[in-house]
């Protein structure tokens, strides 16, 4: 840093401004090869501009290697075509951005070169890039500092792009299919739509404790109650939990709910939207994920929960006592004892059953006490109408026919905290009173873009596909 201060000083001191306003672009470096054919004939001029990535010097000429968002450009510069200027660039580093003006041509090695005939600081980098930061690796550095893994990484720039363009393909998706994006409240005075720890705030104006959203579900389904059919929202949920290979406490989610359906129907609509977003992904009916590959065809495999349990355990947990719970939980390594026993349940399916999962598959029809807001199943009591989406043993979404009797509603949740569930704490009243005024059949999901992106993009964590993740501050003084 201090050499790059001297040259930056030095820059000053020859009246280079070091950080310019703007820089007009003519090509960026694609559309520098992509059009090469036609910029070399016609000797075009050009402006383009990017970050130094390396420079070599070979007595009255210089290489130079520049990069911008996708692609990476050589220029040379020679001391006759520059004259004086020639040796302003031993102030410049690697790190630092350039714009040149020039025209376009083949090396003998065939590499499509800019001839420098002008060139201009655009910004001088006062920090190297970290030592063997091509290909960087150091996973601390690479999360902590993104911009360096973006620099470093170009693979990492593309997955991020890809993510991007899957969202934008889900956004297609539904509203080709008649679904209207909406935006519902982050900040909440009783959080809900799900069973999980918040972030807690406060809100000045109002005078009152607030919490960030586990779930937008309560509102969404305001709107179903309102009269809008389709509906679905891209939202920034916050749970206060773990932070694991699966897990951040800031992620992104797809809600969407239908009018006039149950979860049958989402489940017909989750095999569109997962088969047309790998087709637009690899253009074929093959999906692989870390070690494994498989077949991605409608239909799914469909497995109903209790006996997916029951083929693992020998016995039908909704059939047996709670201390046979707690000792299944004991034979098989899981420590329950400040869990309610739905979260018992769940916690053995977790580990018995969904990590063999690897062929996309419904897991269908979970038992009453583990999912508050799902409609009763019609055939069977003690269950719900809920299936869960997992693929390579990821859970990627969630979804019911929705509970739309307000006095059951009513009765889950009151049990739901008595039975002092992580969750909600206090009972929404209004979306009570909204469901007193009617809501029809619904069926709705929730689908964790997050480790959906993670899956196709086959990326090892759920950090490779969230920009920022979250990462205990730095005690250094020095960063």
């Amino acid at each position: 840093m201090e050499e790059r201060l001297k040259k930056l000083n030095k820059l000053k001191e020859l009246g280079v401004n070091p950080y310019p306003y703007k820089f007009d672009r003519s090509h960026n470096f694609q559309q520098i090869k992509t059009q090469f054919e036609t910029l070399s004939k016609t000797e075009e001029k050009i402006r383009t501009c990017g970050r130094i990535i390396t420079v070599r010097g070979h007595g009255k000429t210089l290489f130079a290697t520049l990069s911008d968002e996708s692609e990476r450009v050589q220029l040379y510069f020679r001391k006759d075509k520059l004259a004086e200027k020639f040796e302003l660039f031993q102030y410049f580093d690697a790190g630092d951005f350039v714009g040149v003006n020039g025209s376009v041509f083949k090396t003998k090695t065939g590499e499509i070169t800019v001839l420098v005939d002008d060139y201009v600081l655009l910004s001088k980098a006062l920090r190297p890039l970290p030592e063997k930061w091509h290909g960087l690796k150091d996973i601390e550095i690479r999360y902590r500092q993104r911009y360096l893994d973006l620099i470093a990484n170009p693979e990492v720039r593309d997955s991020f792009r890809k993510r991007t363009q899957l969202i934008s393909l889900m956004r297609t998706f539904l509203d080709e299919r008649g679904f209207m994006e909406v935006e519902t409240p982050v900040l909440q005075s009783i959080y809900g739509g799900a069973a999980a720890n918040p972030f807690k705030t406060y809100y000045n104006a109002l005078e009152q404790d607030m919490f960030l959203r586990i779930a937008d579900e309560l509102y969404l389904k305001r709107l179903i109650v309102g009269g809008l059919e389709k509906v679905y929202e891209v939202c920034r949920d916050f749970r206060n939990e773990g932070i694991d290979r699966m897990h951040n406490p800031e992620f992104t989610m797809l809600e969407l709910y239908q009018a006039y359906s149950d979860y049958n129907d989402i489940m017909e609509l989750v095999e569109h939207l997962m088969e047309f977003l790998v087709k637009q992904r690899s253009n074929e009916n093959r999906l692989k994920f870390l070690e494994r590959e498989i077949e991605f065809r409608r239909p799914f495999r469909r497995v109903k929960y209790t006996e997916a349990l029951k083929s693992k355990l020998g016995i039908d947990v909704l059939d047996v006592q709670d201390s046979e719970i707690d000792r299944q939980c004991e034979r098989h390594g899981i420590d329950c004892k400040k869990l309610s026993l739905g979260s018992k349940i769940d916690k053995l399916f977790g580990e018995l059953v969904q990590k063999e999962l690897m062929e996309p598959t419904f897991v269908i029809d979970y038992p009453k006490m583990i999912s508050p807001l799902a409609k009763t199943h019609r055939t069977d009591e003690r269950l719900v109408e809920r299936f869960e989406f997992i693929m390579f043993g990821v859970e990627i979404a969630n979804a019911f026919s929705e509970l739309n009797d307000p006095m059951e509603q009513r009765i889950r949740f009151e049990a739901q905290i008595a039975h002092h569930e992580d969750g909600i704490r206090q009972i929404d009243e209004d979306f009570i009173r909204a469901l007193e005024h009617g809501m029809p059949p619904t069926g709705g999901i929730g689908i964790g873009i997050d480790r959906l992106c993670m899956v196709l993009l086959n990326l090892p964590s759920i950090r490779d596909v969230i920009l920022f993740p979250q990462l205990r501050k730095e005690t250094t003084d020095n960063p």
